[in-house]
Order: structure tokens, then sequence, then C-alpha cells
């Protein structure tokens, strides 16, 4: 017997609302998580870019693809590099657009459903542990006269 969200109607009981909920905020993580990697690997490109843009053109340079190291020259090297970082800015772009759909998918789930977060206790005393520990890894010695 199919449950009743497999074919498309309404959830049956609260708890598979619960597992659909946690399953979209799962799916939503995955593309916040995924996005940070891609802007990370943008990043990258770009100092690469920048660092061996003002150099003769004629000199070798290193690259990595698919795991093996290949001498190329900065000529050759610079313009592969743009535009990998603009396939990954392009990409980035696309799901910042999936997220969006999401982020309106969960809301309104949330308001159909009546769905609130609570955070317990202990998350809140956690919460203002972190909020006073904050400075942490600043040292200061007393001041020389």
């Amino acid at each position: 017997m199919a449950s009743r969200s497999e074919t498309g109607k309404e959830p049956v009981n609260e708890q598979i609302v619960a597992n659909m909920y946690a399953s979209m905020r799962t799916e939503l993580n995955q593309i916040y998580s995924k996005i940070t990697e891609l802007e990370m690997e943008a990043s990258e490109h770009s100092l690469v870019a920048n660092a061996i843009q003002p150099l003769d053109q004629s000199r070798k340079c290193y690259r990595m693809i698919g795991g093996v190291l290949v001498e190329r020259t900065i000529k050759e090297v610079l313009p592969a590099v743009q535009r990998n970082k603009e396939g990954l800015e392009e990409v980035i772009s696309r799901l910042n657009e999936t997220l969006e759909k999401k982020k309106k998918e969960i809301a309104e789930f949330e308001a159909k459903y009546k769905i609130r977060i609570r955070k317990s206790d202990s998350d809140v005393q956690d919460d203002s542990s972190r909020k006073e520990g904050s400075a942490q890894g600043v040292l200061v010695g007393p001041a020389s006269k």
C-alpha cells in the first residue's frame, strides 16, 4: 500500500510531514554547502589568474589536469583558468536561483502545516556561552610603560 505522499496527495500524519520537512531542510543545507564549495573554488581561480596575469606570457607554468601535473605557458593557461572561473560563477548563480526557490517552497510548507522551530533550553544556553567566548584566540599582554 503506497502512502499518500508517494501518490502526490496530502501527507497522512504528522510524522510524514516532519520527515518531508526534514528532507527539504537537508536539501537546502546541501545547496548551501555546494554554493560555498564552488565560491571557494572560484576565489582560488581568481587568485591564480591575478597572480599570473602580470607575468610574461611565454613563461612556463604548471597546471593540474585530471590529477596530472602538465607543463604549459601562461598564455595557454590564463584563458582556461578564466573560462573555468566564469563557468563556476554561472553554476553558482543557478544554484542561488534554486536556493531561493527551495526557500520559498519551505516557507510555503511551513505556513501550510503551521511548522514552528523551537529551540530547546540547552540550545539557548549554548548560544549564550558562544557569545561570551567569541573573543577566543586573542592574547593581550600587560601594557608596558
